[in-house]
């Protein structure tokens, strides 16, 4: 049965949900969710288990709970750390800081924080970008890195061009929209629901529960919520400027690239192969964009065999 716990909640605020569904039974009795201050930020993370770590960084326009499925068995070998990133959930949301290098140093302050020297990282969507500055920039810290469902780091991988056919414009519109400055945030308030209601739907796979898309729209309910959410785009430029050194000091720790088949599928492994020395590839059947939402067991799979090596 779905657990009804009111302290994970999507964020601060008055776009609070005070109940997450669909978490697993016995969640509660593994994990707690914690605010921790990090050089002037307050950042979230819902924490549980034993043995080494892994962190587990969201993508856009989501939370630490997109990666619910997967914790309670991670949590058995692993202990993970679901993190919210800047701008999103209830983690702070300043004006400035949201270029890669900053957003990998939010992580790095929050390991340091906990105590962990060493650890694993998944990232998904914006995560990828975020996970790929991490190891990039902090190689000593990062064992292994997987990566899911964008292809490849801007500034690193080919970009799309501007008019591309309808599937990939579906994929990709969002990021010249939420790059736009205010006007975005004068567009979408009022019409949350229809916005990233609409970015949910179009991604493939098997639609997310109303109830689940719901608990991430309600956090953006607010302004500063809204604003946050937009940061990382807006900051584009100087994450493809910083990713353009970081291309030239290829990742040695292995690297897991994962796609939907029902999206980016293989060209996740394409678009990694430039950043990397050892890259392998997987394509998750039976999944879209969501593919720690969709398909979580065999997402599971994958993932269990890459960090137990």
């Amino acid at each position: 049965m779905p657990t009804d716990l009111t302290r994970f909640a999507v964020a601060d605020g008055p776009g609070t949900v005070t109940r997450a569904p669909d978490l697993p039974a016995g969640f509660a009795e593994t994990f707690s969710s914690r605010l921790i201050e990090t050089n002037g930020l307050r950042q979230h993370a819902v924490i549980g288990g034993d043995g080494p770590a892994v962190l587990l960084i969201h993508g856009w326009p989501e939370s630490w709970y997109a990666w619910r499925h997967l914790m309670p068995s991670l949590a058995r070998n692993h202990t993970v750390v679901a993190v919210d990133q800047r701008g999103l959930g209830r983690t702070g949301k300043p004006d400035d800081g949201y270029d890669a290098g900053t957003l990998a140093g939010d992580q790095i302050a929050l390991m340091d924080a906990l105590g962990h020297e060493h650890f694993a990282v998944v990232g998904h969507d914006t995560g990828v970008v975020i996970s790929y500055a991490l190891a990039a920039d902090h190689p000593d810290r990062v064992s292994q890195l997987a990566v899911a469902e964008i292809p490849g780091p801007p500034g690193v991988s080919p970009a799309p061009p501007l008019f591309v056919p309808a599937p990939l414009n579906d994929k990709v519109w969002h990021i010249p929209f939420n790059r736009a400055g205010k006007v975005a945030e004068q567009l979408v308030e009022g019409k949350e629901h229809v916005f990233f209601g609409y970015e949910f739907a179009i991604q493939g796979g098997k639609p997310l529960p109303e109830a689940v898309i719901d608990y991430y729209v309600n956090g953006f309910l607010d302004p500063e919520s809204l604003r946050g959410c937009f940061g990382f785009y807006r900051a584009w430029d100087a994450t493809m400027a910083q990713n353009k050194d970081r291309a030239t000091r290829p990742l040695a720790m292995p690297v897991l690239a994962i796609g939907g088949a029902d999206s980016w599928g293989d060209h996740v492994r394409e678009g990694m192969q430039p950043t990397a020395t050892d890259v392998q590839g997987a394509v998750i059947a039976g999944a879209g964009h969501w593919v720690a939402e969709q398909a979580p067991e065999e997402l599971l799979t994958v993932l269990t065999a890459f960090l137990s090596d």
